[in-house]
């Protein structure tokens, strides 16, 4: 009899603890924010050069723009100034071949400490219409191929501290064709003609300045 009641209380006992262990709730699963990759006001003063583009149009101010209210987005108050290449960059070589000693002068020209450069490649253009060679230009809409490169330059050194890049392909309207071969990218409205595109390009080279959400 008392065999039969301890192995009683055991199943009792055991069941009891199974029931405790069941009722804990999991922990729960909270939302974290995660600060930017990069702190760009470790960075200040910093300058940055218009983004060249290797098409005709408002593409490259318009990625310029739109790169610095996104890189902007998650860093609080950070000063960025707009810099132009001055005299004595000018001596130094072409912008288009761009030199730590390039880098240096620009820094010291306009006081900055860190330059943001960028390009605007349009590396493919598929005219959704045929163009007659026998009119010099027309407006016709395109699907284009476009990569955005951007890097951030210690002006003290000219050397690299960071790049980013990235691509899209997206379909324009208001594209100018100049003798069936040019295009330039004219619009009365450059948002509206071909934000979209810039848009897509400036998400994907600025993620490393914006701030996350894990779940944790």
């Amino acid at each position: 009899m008392r065999a039969k009641s301890g192995a009683l209380m055991a199943v009792l006992a055991l069941a009891t603890m199974m029931g405790c262990a069941g009722g804990q709730k999991a922990p729960a699963v909270q939302p974290v924010w995660v600060a930017p990759r990069i702190d760009l006001k470790q960075h200040e003063m910093i300058g940055i050069v218009e983004f060249s583009s290797t098409s005709k149009g408002q593409l490259g101010p318009l990625a310029t723009r739109r790169f610095t209210e996104s890189a902007r987005r998650d860093q609080g108050v950070v000063r960025i100034v707009d810099v132009r290449p001055g005299a004595e960059v000018a001596r130094s070589g072409a912008q288009a071949r761009w030199t730590p000693e390039m880098y240096k002068a620009l820094g010291r020209e306009n006081n900055v400490q860190t330059l943001l450069v960028g390009q605007l490649k349009v590396s493919s253009v598929r005219p959704n219409i045929q163009v007659s060679t026998l009119f010099n230009a027309g407006h016709v809409s395109a699907q284009v191929d476009a990569t955005l490169e951007v890097q951030m330059i210690e002006a003290a050194t000219g050397a690299s501290l960071w790049n980013g890049s990235g691509s899209a392909t997206r379909t324009l309207g208001n594209v100018g064709v100049f003798g069936g071969r040019e295009f330039a990218f004219d619009a009365a409205d450059p948002e509206r003609a071909y934000g979209d595109l810039v848009d897509a390009l400036v998400e994907q080279v600025t993620r490393d300045f914006h701030a996350t959400w894990e779940r944790r």
